[in-house]
C-alpha cells in the first residue's frame, strides 16, 4: 500500500448482469458514500464482465497498484463465478479451503437445516458443494459476512465481497473500520463551489490553472450543465481539499470570477 498520506481507494465491480443492463449497479454510489463518511475519496472504479481473462487482468492491476481496492461480485460457487479463481491466478498461488470460512459455512448449513426442520447432513452433495465458497487464494484472510456467514476474503489490500448489496456493504464497512481507521480524515475534506451562469470552460481554464498552481493540495473542479431546470446553462465551479487550504483558494476563485465579470449564482458547500 502507498504511504498513509497518499493512499488511494478503488473499486472493481464484476458481473455480466451490470454490463448487460439486467441489473443497475448500486455499489459505486455506496462505495463513494462509505468513503466520504470517513473523509476519504474514491480514486477510480472499473467494471468488468464475467470473463476470466479480463477479471484476472483487472485484479493483477489492483494487486500491483498498492491501492486499497474493493472487488464486488463473482465469489460464489456457480459456473459463472470466477473471481476467486482469477484472484489466485493473478497472484500466482493455489486455491485452498480456508478453515475459518469452512467453519462459517458449516454453521450456516446447520442453521438452514434447523430453519427448514430437516436433519443436517454435511455429506449431502449440495452441502459439499457449498464448501467451495470458502475456497480462497492461499494466504487469504476472511472478511466476515454478518448477513449469512458466507465470508469474503482479503489478500493484502484487495478485498473481495459478494455482489449482493445487503451483504457487500456491511462487509466493506467492516474492512474500512477494522483495517483503515488510521486513514480516516473526517472533517478534513471539504468542497466549496459557486454556480457560474452561462460561462464557457475555456474562459475559466486559466483561472483554474492559477488556483491549482498557487494552492498545493487543492483540486479545482468544473461541472458544466446545458439544461438545468433552475440555472439553465451553467458551470458548478469550485475547489476541494483540506478546509484551511480551500478557504484561500476559494477566495482566489471568487476574485477571479469578479475580475472576469462573471455572473454567479448560489454557493455550494459539501463536507
Amino acid at each position: 500500500m502507498n504511504n498513509e498520506s497518499n493512499t488511494h481507494f478503488g473499486v472493481i465491480i464484476v458481473g455480466d448482469e451490470i454490463l448487460s443492463g439486467k441489473r443497475q449497479d448500486k455499489h459505486l454510489a455506496k462505495v463513494i458514500e462509505l468513503l466520504a463518511a470517513r473523509g476519504l475519496p474514491l480514486a477510480w472504479a472499473e467494471y468488468v464482465g464475467d470473463d476470466p481473462a479480463r477479471i484476472t487482468a483487472a485484479l493483477k492491476r489492483a494487486f500491483a497498484s498498492g491501492d486499497v481496492v474493493f472487488s464486488t461480485g463473482g465469489i460464489g460457487a456457480t459456473p459463472d463465478d470466477h473471481t476467486r479463481q482469477c484472484a489466485a491466478a493473478a497472484l500466482g498461488v493455489p486455491l485452498a479451503l480456508h478453515p475459518e470460512a469452512k467453519a462459517f459455512i458449516l454453521e450456516r448449513m446447520q442453521d438452514v437445516a434447523k430453519e427448514q426442520g430437516v436433519a443436517y447432513d454435511p455429506d449431502r452433495p449440495d452441502n459439499m458443494h457449498r464448501l467451495n465458497m470458502g475456497v480462497f487464494p492461499e494466504g487469504a484472510l476472511i472478511v466476515p459476512n454478518p448477513y449469512n456467514k458466507i465470508a469474503g476474503f482479503s489478500v493484502g489490500h484487495v478485498h473481495f465481497v459478494p455482489g449482493f448489496p445487503v451483504m457487500a456493504w456491511p462487509m466493506m464497512e467492516w474492512v474500512l473500520d477494522t483495517k483503515y481507521a488510521q486513514l480516516f480524515r473526517r472533517d478534513a475534506w471539504v468542497e466549496k463551489s459557486v454556480i457560474v451562469m452561462g460561462a464557457m470552460e475555456a474562459t475559466l481554464t486559466p483561472l483554474m490553472q492559477a488556483i491549482e498552481r498557487d494552492h498545493a493540495g487543492v483540486k479545482v473542479f468544473s461541472l458544466p450543465s446545458v439544461d438545468h431546470p433552475q440555472y439553465g446553462r451553467h458551470i458548478d465551479l469550485g475547489v476541494k481539499g483540506a478546509p484551511d487550504a480551500v478557504a484561500p483558494a476559494y477566495q482566489q476563485l471568487r476574485d477571479g470570477l469578479d475580475a472576469l465579470g462573471a455572473k454567479v449564482g448560489p454557493e455550494l458547500v459539501r463536507p
